[in-house]
This record gives structure tokens, sequence and C-alpha cells, in this order.
């Protein structure tokens, strides 16, 4: 009875079917654990064979990043061929951990990218932590990695660095990325699409490719397009490269001739440029003799210069040089494009064999995994972001998305599983299978529950550390990053508000507090005139609007909510619409600077008492969280008592800054020495009104008349 674009169960029972039917071959290191006995350390990296050493490229951003990044370890640093100790490093770990025995770290030098500034390598600017870097490590080793990241740790970042550096260190092997939903997994695509990584590499499967908000389209249409249209600009490059050597043939005519050009002319040119260079310490020599000069006359500035020693020059052709074997070998890709001549042939050929980093949803691997089996389909690494809101079977269908080789031997060499067991499970709609079966238990928490090592991150960046306080009790060792203290965002107050979070406490309105239009679908007047006004009062002082989220625990509170926001903000320009209503649930892997939050259950405590809701609803805040529900209700809740304990320590009155403006110049470690009282819902509705003829005194186009007090409101039975 689903719309026909989201029914998808027949489709994925029919795959699981197929499983079963299967002779399933998943890798020795991971059966015994999969099946829940043995070792569970047999899978760690370390039970199999570790990497020796580790090309950690742009992953350290200094010398002192990698003393941060192993502490309690001797390092022994060499520097590069400039002398330098500076990034990118490789780093060589001991033969055996026992010992004195010293860490090398050897920085050296990339090779040169050409002239041109768009050849410009992109590299990673964030500082990891000791345990981001530790999962890093732990995902670039082959086996099994299993990392749990509370929230605002950088799971997305850690899951970005590990797939950059398998792809940089195995050139030849391809990575399979899954999650959950489709918002998950185009956030991590833009971030790697924002790297050092080629981007004819780069393939995401599915319908919601077009969302992705980059230049390029990374579907697999736009990919063959991208392939095409590059094929040709190429080729014409090709073309202007033999007449700069004095060569009339058409060697330009297909991705074949150009290769032969590419062997008999520029490879032997550049072998007897390097012979006749070799052991010379003239840079004017070595200058002389290049044979591209005028090739690489276009570049933006010149390849070589005057104050060049012969070790900088010999750099800057080898960088040309570079260039030049870079085109020839996208070429030889392009040249599949050339022999296959229809879409389906080059979009297969595409996913088979070009692209290194695939993308994909758990779903649509469910349902496109025949075609994938058909197809030949192969990869050798796996990583799974927000592995613990999925299935164990759409967990584990990824894993199979290949036929094994002979022998029954797996391709499969590293499973990276990335997520948060503390956050929301997977949803299940029946009772009975949730609660009888666990089938709501996700294979990554199965694998914590099993003892399997785990690196938990254990530093959070995203929100300030008095609202991280509301949601760290319930990790191991969750502190702060050193930004979140430092930077002025996190040091200034929120402005017009005397507390940076605050638990409101709202009555019922006209006698009523939550109320059931239909079963299951429950809403709180009084909370959503309450959220809307708060709102109100945030645009009127001039908080950009994309900057508020308003959540709600309930589907029906969320229609009330963009009922009451249509009614009161959208006949105010200076207003506005909310960007974003959204429910706790769909909003979890997301994040906002403030967030306004309705509980909406004025009876019983209702679904909020899985604490797994209410980390996610409390840890989506960067800089404000404003949560309005029935105080004595949650407070007496024994489950949430460590969160609300921290809310009940501030006044349950909303306490406000008259007077300020966004963006704030108070301090926040200072307070608020004027704190102006909230009465309730009708004084809140007073202030904004007062506040928005003050504006509108100022400024005639902010707006036209508010609409009357919540009193007034009638809403027919389709809008409730």
């Amino acid at each position: 009875k689903r719309k026909a674009q989201e029914n998808n169960f027949k489709a994925i029972l029919e795959c699981i079917r197929d499983l079963m039917n299967t002779n399933i071959v998943v890798p020795e290191w991971l059966h015994d654990v999969l099946l829940g006995y043995g070792d569970p350390q047999e899978s760690h990296y370390t039970a199999l064979s570790p990497l020796q050493t580790v090309d950690f490229n742009d992953t350290f951003l200094d010398e002192k990043h990698v003393t941060e990044s192993f502490p309690g370890k001797k390092i022994e640093f060499k520097p590069n061929a400039k002398g330098l100790v500076a990034p990118p490093f490789r780093v060589q770990f001991p033969a055996s951990s026992e010992g004195d025995a010293a860490m090398v770290c050897q920085s050296y030098l990339p090779p040169e990218p050409g002239p041109y500034p768009e050849l410009k390598r992109k590299t990673n600017s964030i500082r990891f932590t000791p345990a981001q870097v530790d999962a890093i490590l732990a995902g670039t080793n082959e086996g099994f990695a299993q990392v749990v990241g509370p929230p605002g740790t950088g799971k997305t970042d850690t899951a970005v660095q590990i797939i950059s550096n398998i792809y940089h260190n195995f050139p030849h092997q391809r990575i399979l990325l899954v999650t959950h939903s489709n918002q998950a997994l185009n956030d991590i695509f833009e971030k790697i699409a924002a790297l050092d990584i080629d981007e004819r590499h780069l393939l995401r499967l599915g319908h919601e490719a077009e969302t992705l908000e980059t230049e390029e389209d990374f579907s697999k249409w736009g990919r063959v397009q991208y392939m095409l249209g590059k094929r040709l600009e190429l080729l014409e490059e090709v073309g202007r490269l033999a007449r700069s050597i004095g060569i009339t043939a058409d060697v330009e005519y297909s991705c074949e001739t150009a290769q032969h050009f590419f062997l008999f002319n520029i490879v032997a040119r550049w072998e007897e440029f390097e012979d006749r260079v070799k052991d010379c310490n003239d840079a004017t020599k070595i200058i002389e003799q290049f044979p591209f000069h005028e090739f690489f006359n276009d570049a933006p500035e010149s390849v070589f210069n005057s104050s060049m020693d012969s070790k900088d020059a010999m750099r800057a052709a080898q960088g040309c040089f570079q260039h030049l074997k870079y085109m020839f070998t996208f070429l030889e890709e392009c040249r599949a494009f050339e022999i296959l001549r229809t879409y389906q042939e080059r979009a297969k050929y595409l996913v088979t064999t070009q692209a290194k980093i695939i993308a994909m949803t758990c779903t649509h691997a469910a349902l496109k995994r025949h075609d994938f089996i058909e197809s030949g389909f192969e990869f050798d690494s796996l990583v799974m972001e927000e592995s613990a809101q999925i299935l164990e079977i759409e967990t584990f269908i990824p894993m199979l998305l290949q036929e094994p080789r002979r022998g029954n031997k797996c391709r499969l060499k590293r499973v990276v599983l990335i997520g948060d067991h503390n956050q929301l499970p997977p949803v299940i709609k029946n009772i009975a299978f949730q609660k009888y079966s666990r089938m709501d238990q996700s294979l990554f928490s199965r694998f914590v529950r099993l003892g399997i090592p785990y690196i938990e991150l254990n530093a959070q960046g995203r929100a300030r550390p008095e609202i991280a306080k509301l949601y760290n009790w319930r990790y191991r060792s969750l502190g702060d990053m050193e930004h979140v203290t430092g930077r002025e965002m996190f040091r200034l107050a929120n402005a017009g508000f005397a507390h940076q979070f605050q638990l409101v406490n709202v009555e019922d309105l006209g006698g009523v507090g939550e109320s059931e239009p239909t079963a299951f679908f429950y809403q709180n007047l009084a909370e959503a005139e309450y959220i809307i006004a708060v709102y109100m009062y945030m645009r009127i002082i001039g908080y950009p609007a994309d900057k508020i989220t308003i959540l709600s625990t309930y589907n029906g509170q969320v229609a009330l909510l963009q009922d009451v926001a249509r009614f009161r903000c959208s006949s105010i320009p200076g207003v506005g619409m909310p960007p974003k209503i959204s429910t706790v649930d769909k909003y979890q892997g997301q994040q906002n600077d403030y967030i306004l939050l309705s509980l909406v259950r004025t009876k019983t405590v209702g679904h909020l008492r899985d604490v797994r809701r209410l980390i996610v609803a409390l840890s989506r805040a960067r800089l404000g969280l404003y949560v309005f529900c029935r105080q004595a209700l949650f407070s007496n809740c024994i489950e949430l008592a460590p969160a609300f304990n921290l809310l009940n320590l501030k006044s349950s009155r909303l306490e406000l800054a008259l007077g300020e403006n966004y963006p704030s110049k108070r301090e926040a470690a200072g307070g608020c020495k004027e704190k102006f009282e909230v009465h309730n819902l009708e004084h809140m509705q007073a202030v904004v009104m007062q506040r928005l003829e003050e504006e509108r005194r100022k400024n005639p186009d902010f707006g036209s008349a508010a609409r009357q007090p919540a009193e007034d409101v009638h809403m027919n039975e389709s809008d409730q």
C-alpha cells in the first residue's frame, strides 16, 4: 500500500530468499565472529597480518600532530628530500609491540602535480585525535574494524580519511561505501569529493545521487557523460602536444592512436631527456634540455625560473611529465567508452571496473544485489556508516554483493563498521519481532555485546561543553575538543537568551495538554505555539533561519508545528517559515546551531523513555538547546534522570536577555546580569508582538502585523 517509489519490501524479501539458497562465502577471519563464537580478537588486524609501513598521506598536519597521535610511543622522524619534517608522512611500525623499538616516521615529497592550479593537491585540514588516528590505522589494515562514534566526535571525517588512505595505499583495490540514509551518504560523499581523490574514480548509486551538493554529477549517467566529455577535451590536448613537438599526424583521432603517440614519442623523448641530464647539477642545462617547453607555455606561471637549483628544476620537469602521464592514463581508461556503444554497457563498465569508490545505501544494495552479481561486480573493502541503525540482514547483504572466487575464496579484505549503539536502533514496526526476536538489534550492537574489539572516539567537537554534559554521561569518557572552548562562536552567549540551554515548562492551553486527533497521532498545541513564538523572537532579533531547527518526538506534533508556523510566520517576510521542522528520529546524523525541542506528552512519557532517543534529541544542538515539555512528568522518569537533573538546575520558565541582537557580544562565561522571566505562553507572545512592532517602526518593510494570540487560533480537522 506504500507509494510505488518507496515500495521495496518485496524486492528485499526476494534478495533475502536468494541469499538463503546461495552458497554464502565470507572471509575466513570474519566467519566465526559473525556466528558469535570463537575468539573475539581473531578478526582484529593485529591478529592477522598488520601492515609494517602505512602511508598516512595527509592524515597528519605537522610533526607535533604525529607525536600527539601516538602518546607514549617513541618516534624517530626522518626528513624529506628538502631536509624538512613536514606532511605527508609514511610511518613504519616496529615488528613487535614489545620492547623499546621506535616508530620511524618518514616525511616524503609527493610527486609534483604539474604547473596548472587545478592540479594542486587537496589536503586534509582536520586535526584528528589519537582515538581517530587509531580508527584510521585499524580501517586501513586488513581485517575487521569497529568504531563507536558518540555524537559530534567526527565519525564521518574518520570514515572519509579511512577511505582516502585505503585509496592511496592500495590504488588498485575497490571500496564499497554503504550508509543507512541518503542524507548521510551525501554528506560523506561530498567530503570524499573534496579530498585528493580523482573524481573519475568516484560513483554514487541510487535515486538521490542528484541531490548531492557538488559541482559534478556523480551518478552513473553523470559519470558516463563526464568520461566522454573529458575524452574529447584530452584528445584536443594531445593534438596540441603533437603540434608542439613538430608531429603533424592525426594522433588525436582516438584513445588508441593517442596511446601509440605517447609510447613512441612522449616517453621516448622523456627517457632521452633523463639520459642527458643524469647526474647533472646545472639547472640551466636541465631547463634547456626539457623537450616540452612549447606545450606548457599556457601555464599561468612559468614552469621554470632563474632562482631554481638543479633539484628544483628536475622536480618541476618531473611534475610536467606527471601531468602528461596523467592525461594518457585517463585516455587509456576512456578507451572502453569508445568501444562500448550503449549507455547500459558503459554504465556496467563504470560500476564493475572504472570506479574505485562506489557509494550506495543498504536498501539499494539489497534491491540491486542480483544485478551486481550478474555483472561480475567485485570490491576489496567495505566501509559502513550509521551501521548501528541498520538491520543485521541489511548489514550482511553488502558483504555478499560479489561472487566468490575460485576455491570459494572471498575477495573482501577489510570491513569497517562505524556507528553508535547508544543512539537509535533500526526501526521495527512489529512489536513481536522487535521485542521477542530482537530484530531491532543491529549487527553493530551485537558485536559490541559479544566483546568484539572496538575503538570509541572520545572527544566531541560539535556542542558547547555545557550542552555536551547533557548526554556525555552515557559514554565511557567523552571529552571536548579544544575548539569548543577556544573559538569565539562557543565563547559568546546566545543573543537574547539568558542561558545556552534551558528546559521550559509548558502548561495546558485552555485546559488541554497533549491531544490525539487520530490513534498515535500525538499533538500539543501549547508547546507548538510556544516554540513558534520563540522562533519568531529569534528571527526578529536577527538569527538566520537556517541556523534554527525545530524538532519533536512525534509526527503529529511536526504536522501541527508546520500548521502553526504557516499561520503565524508566513505573512511576515522578516520572519518567514522555519526551514527545518522534523522528528528526532529522522534528524539523527544531522546538526544545527540552535535546536527548539518539543517533547509533546503530558500524560505518559511515551517512547522517549528509550534513552537512546533522548541522546539523539539532546545531541543535535551546537550552540543553543531549548526543551519545551511538562517538567514534572519527564523529571520523574528514572531512565532520563541524569539528563533532566542537569536541565532542572535552571529555572523552568524561559529567561531572556532583552535588548540584545544577533550576533551576541556577551561572553557566555559571565552569565546574564539582567534576566527577563517569561511566565507563560501568552506572556511570550506579548513579548514577540512588542518586538515585532518595534522592528516595524524601524523598518516598515519588515512585515505586516502578526496574527492574534493562541486563543484565537481555530484549526479545522485537516489542519490538526
